[in-house]
């Protein structure tokens, strides 16, 4: 079907600047997590769903990260000589993503229980909604410093407020990215549009997710990927 999304793109171009000395050398998604880089935890939930078309955005210091990208088959979109953020980003990958809804995932994020990808494409009804945002309780949430971003409503819809974490995970149609000036922004930005529209929804994920935004946050994903024989 024309509204059902067959391809994701990965958000890897960051700067990874809490992370310190350890993106030093290289991006974020390359640091090791219980000895595998950061980015094939993410990868763990993209194979399984069998995507025609996975493309990764990568920036800062890319070499490392596009050879360990290209090897799995995953396209890649550099984004020089500037940062595009994550809406200026995935409009730049709309030549091989196509026009169809796409997933979005970031890459600094491990999940624990239910595939989050396979659960935003079963609950995803199009006619009513312009993105499906995967979000997280905090009491689900692991390494995760910040407040929350959203309220879910009894019938699916998101409003701002401090509520469950936005987990870096979604389906969200891609139509109004063209509608923003701006080369670099982010996708902020089109969710206040849908906002408006009442077209924004959400779905909790139930698993644990963690947030390894920080070095702090490896231990405790480790710990907890220990935990669940993982």
């Amino acid at each position: 079907m024309r509204d059902t999304p067959t391809s994701i793109m990965l958000f890897a171009a960051g700067f990874g600047t809490r992370m310190g000395n350890l993106t030093a050398d290289q991006p974020k998604p390359m640091v090791p997590v219980a000895g595998r880089p950061l980015v094939d935890h993410a990868l763990d939930q993209v194979i399984p769903m069998g995507f025609e078309t996975v493309v990764a955005n990568l920036h800062y210091k890319p070499e490392a990260l596009a050879a360990h990208l290209s090897k799995r088959g995953i396209i890649l979109s550099l984004e020089s000589p500037d940062i595009l953020e994550t809406g200026g980003g995935l409009r730049a990958a709309l030549s091989h993503l196509g026009t169809r809804p796409v997933f979005t995932m970031n890459t600094d994020a491990i999940w624990i229980g239910p595939n989050p990808l396979q659960s935003l494409l079963q609950a995803w009804e199009p006619d009513r909604m312009d993105a499906l945002l995967m979000c997280v309780s905090p009491d689900n949430a692991v390494g995760h410093s910040g407040t929350g971003d959203f309220l879910l409503s009894g019938s699916g819809h998101l409003s701002r407020g401090k509520g469950l974490i936005y987990s870096g995970a979604q389906i969200i149609k891609t139509d109004l990215l063209h509608d923003i000036r701006k080369t670099a922004f982010s996708l902020n930005i089109v969710w206040e549009k849908m906002l408006k529209q009442q077209r924004l929804f959400g779905l909790e994920y139930h698993g644990t997710w963690c947030d390894v935004g920080q070095p702090e946050s490896i231990p405790l994903a480790e710990c907890a990927l220990k935990a669940h024989n993982v």
